[in-house]
């Protein structure tokens, strides 16, 4: 016998969980498994006055079940009752911890789980309490690399395999993911005023870059962008939240920014450096990286050309073929840890 405390503390297969553990694990929002409860009796079996619901093994398998069969396309009062009827009959479930709706994960983080089960199920709230705890808990680092991009990831190799059953999950996942992105301070306008502050604060302070000469000169903001024809952006998207999170001013322009607008707005800008997003070999284009390495600005006698590197898949690994100083940029944190270098305080 366990004291109410201890009950709480067990670990192990005979661990009782919170509302909050089992939603995170599972990706389904915490009120949706209260609604649930209400509705279709899925939830604890057993909960003692004056106490929080602790869920049993067995409570969570029942709410497993129900998601799988969600994930599947079927109404949630028949997914409940037929979780409710396999828990009495004692019928095998699936393996705890299989991948949701057929994904292939692999090792992964148990919040991408939970993350990939909410996408599969089309569940939008529960995809942005997952996307939002990672951050939080994680940063956007690490919530981009092993959160968000293997459920992306994973979610586009089902959509290939599947025709076009999965289009609506990876466009859900996509949006959300977006979303989430932007809402780094001084990235998008999700995060309000504190983001707008926070952009206020990067501009202002410009951090110096020590030249050649040995003193500090003002340093523009690092200008990133997907290539003409290149319309994957998420990838830039997460570059630009841990820049912001750093600290770093940046100017993002998404997709397929043409090259003469590309050219022009590096003239006006003055970066300290381009990123040029390319992720398919059709859309890395030579020509281009020669037109922003030629790209000048300040006055005569004292111009001044950015560093360019170049990021993506469809570049070639070796960057310097493309034009003399370009560098090639590999893995979210390198590249983060990369364009810091530009800046000191």
């Amino acid at each position: 016998m366990t004291t109410g405390s201890d009950a709480a503390m067990t670990t192990g297969s005979d661990a009782a969980m919170t509302t909050g553990s089992v939603a995170r694990r599972l990706g389904v929002a915490p009120t949706t498994l209260r609604s649930w409860e209400r509705r279709y009796g899925i939830g604890p079996a057993h909960r003692e006055v004056g106490r929080h619901r602790r869920w049993s093994p067995v409570d969570v398998g029942r709410v497993e079940e129900m998601c799988r069969l969600t994930a599947l396309g079927v109404p949630p009062a028949e997914a409940a009752r037929a979780a409710l009827q396999e828990a009495v009959a004692g019928i095998p479930r699936p393996r705890r911890g299989s991948d949701p709706g057929g994904l292939s994960l692999g090792n992964v983080r148990q919040e991408c789980r939970g993350l990939a089960r909410a996408a599969v199920r089309l569940d939008a709230p529960a995809v942005e309490t997952q996307l939002r705890s990672a951050v939080g808990e994680y940063g956007y680092t690490t919530g981009w690399e092993e959160v968000m991009a293997p459920a992306l990831h994973a979610i586009g190799r089902k959509w290939a395999s599947s025709g076009e059953r999965y289009v609506e999950v990876e466009h859900l996942l996509s949006w959300y993911v977006s979303s989430a992105l932007r809402g780094a301070p001084g990235v998008g306008v999700l995060g309000g005023a504190s983001a707008s502050a926070s952009a206020s604060v990067a501009a202002s302070t410009r951090v110096g870059r020590v030249g050649e000469g040995g003193s500090a000169a003002s340093v523009g903001p690092v200008l990133l962008t997907c290539v003409p024809g290149e319309q994957h952006t998420l990838p830039l998207e997460a570059l630009a939240a841990v820049l912001a999170e750093r600290g770093l001013p940046t100017r993002m322009f998404g997709a397929a920014l043409p090259a003469e607008a590309l050219y022009e707005a590096v003239r006006r800008i003055g970066p300290s450096a381009v990123v040029l997003w390319a992720h398919s070999r059709n859309t890395a284009d030579r020509a281009l990286v020669h037109l922003i390495t030629e790209a000048e600005w300040g006055m005569r006698g004292a111009r001044t050309h950015p560093a360019v590197l170049i990021a993506g898949p469809g570049w070639s690994p070796a960057a310097g073929a493309y034009a003399p100083g370009v560098e090639r940029l590999t893995g979210l944190r390198t590249a983060a840890d990369r364009i810091e270098r530009f800046f000191v305080v």
